[in-house]
């Protein structure tokens, strides 16, 4: 192989430039069956019971998507829905982070308990409670596993059960239209004949 020439940045970007479309590859009909649900939870107009959350489940994980992604003057993690996101990731493309979840949700009631003993979970806490017990879990594997499927099903497309009413986009000033034009310029000239 020749490397004269080549820096350790082109190196790894060369490298990994193919991983993102390796991973959908591999989870694309996990991809398929989430998107599958919600289009029938969208036609049925029903909320959607959750897969692999119970709704007790559901209300913790609700609770930390909240202080994660905290509703103010703009649509926050709960109008988002992303609680629906996560479960079905959950049972789909994710499915292997199931048993994360479990433990995860069990050691952040040990910990809102030990915390704050008159408290059964973490959903029982002030909103200054539950931050407090966040920031003290903060550099585990399940607050970070949390965090990053919060962040992706705020943003995410809504065919994938989150970012509820495109609520995530709006935020960005994203228009999904697919309505473009083009901002027309000097590369937009007809060629010259040089003759």
């Amino acid at each position: 192989m020749d490397t004269q020439g080549k820096s350790r940045r082109s190196f790894l970007i060369e490298s990994v430039s193919g991983l993102g479309g390796v991973w959908v590859a591999a989870n694309y009909p996990g991809i398929l069956a989430a998107e599958e649900y919600v289009l029938e939870e969208a036609k049925s107009g029903q909320p959607a019971e959750f897969a692999f959350f119970t709704r007790d489940q559901a209300i913790e994980v609700e609770e930390m998507a909240s202080q994660i992604i905290p509703t103010d003057h703009t649509a926050g993690a709960r109008e988002a829905r992303v609680v629906s996101f996560i479960d079905r990731a959950l049972v789909t493309f994710d499915s292997g982070r199931q048993a994360d979840y479990t433990q995860g949700l069990s050691e952040l009631a040990a910990t809102s308990r030990q915390q704050f003993p008159s408290a059964d979970k973490f959903s029982d806490l002030t909103f200054d409670q539950q931050m407090q017990v966040l920031l003290s879990i903060e550099q585990t594997p399940f607050f970070n596993l949390v965090r990053t499927h919060t962040i992706t099903g705020f943003f995410a497309s809504p065919v994938h059960g989150g970012n509820h009413d495109k609520v995530g986009w709006e935020l960005l000033g994203y228009d999904d239209a697919l309505n473009h034009e083009a901002p027309f310029g000097y590369y937009d000239a007809l060629p010259q004949s040089r003759g």
